[in-house]
């Protein structure tokens, strides 16, 4: 606690026991499972939105956006540009298929369109990614807490991962959602107070300091760091899937939001509005807030970079150099140059990005257990309670055991643990945005034609990491960027998916409400 002054405890005792507190608070209505998972469908877009801006926010955003804005240059800036028009794609075509007041999740939808074996190995593959997800945030951002404060590791992960999980397995959604709203501000005054930091010891204005940024091409869109030579060159241009370009970052960063349109995280929060209109709403202030909140975290890296150019330190310059992880910048500027009682506001940011991430990804998995695996296949036509019951267990085990996830990362080589993830979910989980949109937008097929896309794109994808991997040599390698596995993937398995559906014919279902092209006038509610 050394590198901690009283100030800064004094706020994060604060900002952690307004968080318990809200859990504490909404405990008393988890009466049922339409409340423990979906807050009673009430809530209003203002606070949805906010907690969507919340959920797409973690610790990489406000550790990873600064260092990369600090070591390179604002091209990856280019991959959210397309964020608000997926944004108006997912409340206006997809909204429909989850406000007719039948369907809650993702999986329910797979189940109607494609039958349950499909659902089941959707809803399970999610169930594993998230785990893998929160365990790696807490990973992450225990780290962030260890190097501020001087901490054992294991202090500060049981500190910031026990107290998430208090909140989220006694308060459910309603404490989700409004902790999510608390920690979006929270998040995005920590940039500011970076920021202002800046502006407060320098003495050369905000122009100049821009002026050299511009200078020395850090501000730009079309140039990235060389990291062999250590210097900022021009991207490649038009379309390559061996080089990355412009146009085909703007293609990949569309593809990766529209997957998360079909994550539970995100249609969780539009079932629980209290109307189509509140949930428009919501995904409106997403749309309009998201970007300038990524740019902002990107533009903290770009200032702090014109500060060190002005005033050299020693651990900005090994960063730059390489001799340090650039995730190391932020919480370096904190302990050395952000004054008592504003550094704990800025450390809370960040723990605030984290535990946004952290309690919606628990309670969205728990829900996806209870709902589309526990009640369809363990335990039919059981009481609400005893699915309430098994609601609060199933977040508990999820807790515990991003505990132990984030243990393990800690104990054990993180970037093989890491790898890992990034295998399950590319080879597992890769093909899925385009078996919603196969559903969404064609008539044809059914679980057949979609097992054999899927394994289609294991096949693909697999063949990518063995290549990437140096496994393969020679006329088996497949000379492809790993940025475009999820774009090509998807591509694969709608193809190989509208392929498969003309020979192994549709068995024929009722499709009402489940493709655009099937739904009914009425009005959502």
């Amino acid at each position: 606690m050394d590198n901690m002054h009283v100030l800064d405890l004094i706020v994060l005792v604060l900002y952690f026991g307004a968080t318990l507190g809200l859990g504490l608070y909404f405990s008393k209505k988890n009466t049922d499972t339409e409340e423990y998972f979906l807050g009673g469908r009430s809530f209003p877009g203002w606070a949805l939105g906010l907690s969507l801006v919340g959920t797409c926010m973690s610790s990489v955003t406000f550790i990873a956006y600064p260092a990369d804005g600090f070591k390179t240059t604002l091209v990856r800036l280019t991959m959210v540009l397309g964020f608000p028009f997926v944004a108006l794609f997912a409340s206006y075509v997809l909204l429909p298929f989850f406000r007719r007041g039948t369907v809650t999740s993702a999986y329910e939808y797979l189940a109607l369109r494609f039958g349950k074996s499909v659902s089941c190995y959707a809803a399970g593959i999610f169930f594993l990614m998230q785990i893998l997800r929160v365990s790696s945030i807490l990973y992450l951002v225990s780290l962030i807490i260890q190097s501020v404060t001087g901490l054992d590791f294991m202090i500060c992960m049981l500190v910031s991962g026990g107290i998430t999980a208090v909140y989220t397995v006694s308060g459910g959604f309603d404490a989700v959602i409004w902790t999510d709203v608390l920690q979006t501000i929270t998040l995005v005054f920590g940039a500011f107070i970076m920021i202002g930091v800046v502006m407060c010891c320098s003495s050369e204005g905000f122009g100049e300091l821009m002026a050299a940024a511009w200078e020395y091409g850090k501000m730009s869109f079309t140039r990235d760091l060389n990291t062999s030579s250590g210097a900022l060159e021009p991207l490649a241009k038009g379309f390559s899937l061996s080089d990355k370009t412009f146009i085909m970052l703007l293609i990949v960063g569309v593809a990766q939001f529209l997957n998360g349109q079909f994550d539970q995280t995100s249609i969780q929060r539009w079932c629980s509005a209290k109307s189509a209109k509140e949930a428009r709403k919501a995904i409106l202030v997403l749309a309009l807030s998201a970007v300038p909140i990524w740019a902002g975290f990107m533009f903290v890296g770009t200032v702090l970079w014109a500060f060190f150019h002005f005033y050299p330190d020693p651990v900005a310059t090994e960063i730059l150099n390489g001799v340090r992880k650039a995730e190391e910048l932020v919480p370096y500027f904190v302990v050395k140059y952000v004054p008592p009682g504003w550094a704990g506001l800025v450390i809370a940011g960040a723990m605030a990005a984290a535990m946004s991430s952290l309690s919606s990804s628990i309670n969205a998995a728990s829900m996806v257990w209870v709902r589309d695996i526990y009640k369809p296949y363990i335990a039919k036509s059981m009481s609400d309670k005893h699915y309430l019951k098994v609601g609060f267990a199933a977040s508990a085990a999820v807790s515990l055991l991003m505990l132990v996830g984030a243990y393990l990362f800690n104990a054990s080589n993180a970037k093989t643990l890491n790898d890992l993830a990034m295998i399950l979910g590319s080879v597992c989980s890769g093909g899925m945005l385009a078996v919603f949109l196969f559903g969404v937008f064609t008539r044809r097929g059914d679980s057949r034609s979609i097992w054999v896309a899927l394994a289609a794109n294991a096949v693909f994808v697999s063949w990518m990491l063995l290549s990437h991997r140096g496994v393969l040599s020679g006329g088996w390698t497949l000379a492809v960027d790993l940025y475009y596995s999820i774009l090509l993937g998807n591509l694969l398995t709608f193809a190989v998916a509208l392929l498969a559906s003309r020979y192994l014919k549709s068995r024929g279902s009722d499709l009402t409400n489940l493709t655009v092209w099937d739904q009914e006038k009425t009005p959502l509610v």
